[in-house]
């Protein structure tokens, strides 16, 4: 450990800050879809053997600000990709919004860091203040937990803690795995050795059982694959809705069939016969789709759709949990509370959010809790209500993240939703990836990114109701509470 702590400080203060922030980039390379798990591991080891409690808060803050913007410039790459959708017009924007994501989000870690070293909480605050900050990052400014340190698992046996605790309690996972890894390099080999066979034992307990055929409803899962500088263009829109309906009217008949996001390029005011010639592409068989609407306010929405039989709709969900500045613009509610309830979608301010939850009736399979994209982060918003649902049904339109990490970093969390819930998840996606995911997490259909297709895969029995489908984070907040109080009072002690 002195070894590494002497080199890094006897670098100069340009080489420390570039080294620090590598390190940050390292750490991200174990999100999807590149997996690196290990060299995230590693990566958060190293951080915590040349942290130094001399440090003053000023300098912790900046050298875990530093590690951060290395680790979302990484992680969140992908956010480009909606402003090359137009270049002409919008990609200019490009790495601003690069940059200023990437600060932003590590302005989280920067003030945990700037705590642990002003509390004097040592390495062990310093972790437990990276959790508090992954926690702070789901739920500051509506939220953005995406590319959590937990999510680094998602691929690995691991990912099934997430019933017990959700995210946070894997990410706690993360931060206690690299001090283990640090233990092992420096003077603390046994306690790295146990943690990490405990980890290990957990692993081995909470693995899932061998996939095994299902008998259950068939689901037709319809990837239409249109791109997004094509799906609102009049001279494709058509296209792409026969293709939907010429998609789904092929091969044996489900029992649902289900669209992305936005699937019908017009509004469902709009609609009439149309309805008519869905049901009938899909045979009788229950159909969910995506489509955008208005109500008698002129106030619009980002709608799921689920009509039965004869085109008649049988239920209706509006997106709750919208995206701040690509759905709407913040602030633009205060217009309606004065008066001018429809301005935001006249004026192209974007949607309103609904206000009903789920779940939705699927006749003949049973209550499901729909997501709407961006709503399928969120780990803490997904309630089932009284009932217990039979499914988690996610439309989406990641056509705007191209073929880069976005979309396989969407299907990640996906996959940590059914685990958990312990719900087998439906996942339509525009562009894919289109998947059916069991509730443990595992693809056992999918369509992949680019392809325009469809398949039909069972739906897989749901389990039990997990810990955290009951709870959802009040355990992981209460356990790190106590675990962040006995860290500080210990490190008090040491300083006095």
């Amino acid at each position: 450990m002195a070894d590494i702590k002497a080199w890094y400080e006897a670098r100069g203060t340009a080489a420390r800050l570039v080294l620090i922030a590598a390190l940050g980039a390292i750490a991200g390379t174990g999100q999807a879809p590149t997996d690196f798990w290990p060299l995230s591991i590693t990566a958060i080891a190293i951080l915590f053997l040349i942290w130094s409690d001399s440090w003053t808060p000023r300098k912790a803050g900046l050298m875990i600000w530093l590690f951060g913007i290395g680790y979302f410039a990484v992680s969140l790459r992908w956010i480009v990709e909606p402003f090359l959708v137009d270049v002409t017009r919008h990609g200019w924007m490009a790495p601003f919004a690069m940059v200023l994501m990437a600060a932003g989000a590590g302005l989280f870690w920067a003030l945990a860091g700037w705590l642990a070293a002003w509390l004097r909480g040592g390495v062990f605050g310093l972790a437990l203040g990276l959790v508090f900050a992954e926690f702070a990052r789901a739920y500051v400014l509506t939220g953005f937990p995406w590319a959590l340190l937990g999510h680094i698992w998602i691929d690995t046996p691991l990912a099934q803690v997430a019933s017990l605790g959700g995210p946070h309690l894997l990410t706690l996972l993360t931060v206690t795995a690299a001090m283990a890894v640090a233990s092992l390099i420096g003077r603390w080999r046994l306690v790295g050795l146990v943690w990490i066979g405990l980890l290990i034992a957990i692993a081995f307990v909470l693995r899932p059982p061998p996939l095994s055929q299902t008998d259950g409803p068939l689901v037709r899962l319809v990837q239409p694959n249109a791109p997004q500088s094509q799906k609102w263009d009049p001279a494709y829109r058509d296209v792409f809705l026969n293709r939907l309906m010429r998609l789904t009217s092929e091969g044996d008949r489900p029992d649902l069939v289900v669209w992305p996001e936005t699937a019908v390029p017009y509004l469902l005011n709009q609609l009439d016969e149309e309805l008519m010639l869905f049901s009938d592409a899909a045979r009788g068989a229950p159909l969910v789709f995506g489509i955008q609407r208005y109500d008698e306010d002129f106030r619009y929405y980002n709608s799921l759709v689920v009509m039965g039989q004869g085109g008649v709709v049988t239920s209706i969900y509006d997106k709750q949990h919208l995206v701040p500045f690509g759905e709407y613009i913040p602030g633009a509610r205060l217009l309606s509370d004065i008066g001018m309830p429809g301005l935001a979608g006249n004026l192209g301010l974007g949607f309103t959010p609904g206000s009903t939850p789920g779940p939705v009736m699927l006749p003949g399979i049973g209550p499901a809790i729909p997501l709407i994209c961006y709503e399928g982060i969120f780990a803490e918003e997904i309630t089932s209500g009284a009932t217990r649902p039979r499914l988690l049904l996610l439309i989406t339109n990641d056509a705007w993240f191209g073929d880069a990490a976005g979309p396989s970093q969407h299907l990640a969390q996906a996959r940590l939703r059914a685990i958990e819930q312990g719900l087998p998840m439906v996942r339509v996606a525009n562009t894919g990836i289109s998947a059916m995911i069991d509730p443990y997490g595992r693809v056992v259909a999918q369509l992949p990114l680019g392809v325009e297709g469809a398949i039909n895969a069972p739906l897989p029995a749901a389990r039990e109701a997990t810990p955290y489908s009951r709870f959802s984070d009040l355990p992981a907040i209460v356990l790190l509470s106590i675990l962040l109080l006995g860290a500080f009072v210990t490190g008090r002690r040491e300083y006095d």
